[in-house]
Formats: C-alpha cells, structure tokens, sequence
C-alpha cells in the first residue's frame, strides 16, 4: 500500500519532519503501507543530504519502509491516483482534488498561517465526515485509529447550484 504526503506548494517543515518521524513510520508500517511518498515543496526535512546537486528527488529505506521524496512536479494527479491514503496540509485546492476522487484524506492544518482558514475548513469537513483531520503532534495517533470506511462520500460537482445560488440572490426565482 502507498502513502502520499502532499505540502502543495507551501513550505511547512512540521509535517515533513513528522512524516519521517519514528512513530510515524510505524504506524504506516503497522497498517500495511510499504511505500510513502513526499512532495515536501520547500520544505527542511530529514535527510536533505541526499538531494544531490541540482537533484529534485531521491529514495531510501527506513524502518522497513520505501520513502520517495521530491520537491515540485508540474502535477500531483498521478500521485493522488496511484496512493491509498493522502496526508495533506489543509490547503482547499488540495482538499477538494482529493475529495472528488473519493480518495482518503487526512489534513494537517498549518498552525504557522497567519489566520486559521486551514483549520476552520478542516474542521469543517471533519464534521461532515469527509476527511480526517490531525495536528503534527497526533499524526501518528490519526494514522493508527484512522478507519477509512468511516467517510463520507464528497458529493460530486453540480454546476447548476450557483446558478440557482446566484438567480435566488439576483432575484429571478
């Protein structure tokens, strides 16, 4: 099973240096995941040694498990399609990308965000029971207790209701 970690295209070393933690890797480990992978963006992380001069990815093996870290590609599509679990910052892009592909989701707000619209969506959507949301201090707890089959399905895309959002508001119904 795949894991992928996504900062988008934020920084935020808290979540990368959590994702490589101990704890955090074996709690993968301990539910069934063998490969994580990590778009840390700009982020400081563990073992930024082995990006070679000029590199934007590298691999190793720690506590059993196969980590591919990079920095940017031009599309996360691929990554969200192939992994059977995401971690996200709590960004809205990414969160309805995500959502729409019926993907599992766990966010971590970024508490170094000047206001807390991360938190305040994440909480949202939690209690919807669309996503799990976590702190960097609880990943490993959420990844341990997280139960996939207790989401909810996102609703798809319905164009129409802005439009009628919009009429109501405009008058014309």
């Amino acid at each position: 099973m795949l894991a992928f970690i996504t900062v988008g295209s934020t920084r935020f070393d808290g979540l990368i240096q959590s994702v490589f933690s101990t704890p955090v890797l074996t709690n993968f480990s301990n539910k069934g995941y063998t490969n994580i992978v990590v778009q840390c963006g700009n982020s400081e992380f563990p073992h930024v040694h082995l990006l070679a001069q000029g590199e934007q990815s590298f691999q190793l093996e720690k506590d059993g498990l196969l980590i591919e870290c990079w920095k940017f590609k031009p599309s996360l599509q691929e990554d969200y399609e192939r992994a059977d679990l995401i971690i996200s910052h709590a960004g809205s892009g990414t969160i309805v990308d995500v959502l729409r592909m019926d993907k599992p989701l766990i966010v971590v707000p970024n508490p170094t965000l000047l206001d807390n619209h991360q938190e305040e969506l994440a909480s949202a959507l939690e209690e919807l029971g669309h996503l799990r949301s976590s702190t960097i201090s609880q990943l490993a707890n959420t990844i341990q207790e997280f139960n996939p089959s207790s989401l909810t399905k996102f609703p798809p895309f319905d164009g129409s209701r802005f439009r009628n959002l919009l009429d109501e508001e405009m008058g014309f119904i």
